[in-house]
């Protein structure tokens, strides 16, 4: 994957991953929310949230010191 795959990829995964924060937060308030669908929802920010790091640690150059 080149640099502008990856921050194409990186932006897709962030929006996401603020939808599914807002999809969460919409349910929550409805205060009658299925609590497994919460439970997968907050699973799949997760598995993002770990692939936001990975993609922002390939755009960083290792530099050794």
């Amino acid at each position: 994957m080149d640099e502008k795959e990856i921050v194409r990829r990186l932006e897709a995964v962030r929006t996401e991953h603020r939808d599914l924060d807002a999809a969460i937060d919409a349910l929550l308030a409805t205060g009658t929310s299925d609590q497994l669908q919460i439970a997968r929802l907050k699973k799949r920010k997760l598995m993002l949230r770990d692939e936001i790091a990975l993609l922002e640690d390939q755009l960083i150059p290792d530099i050794i010191a």
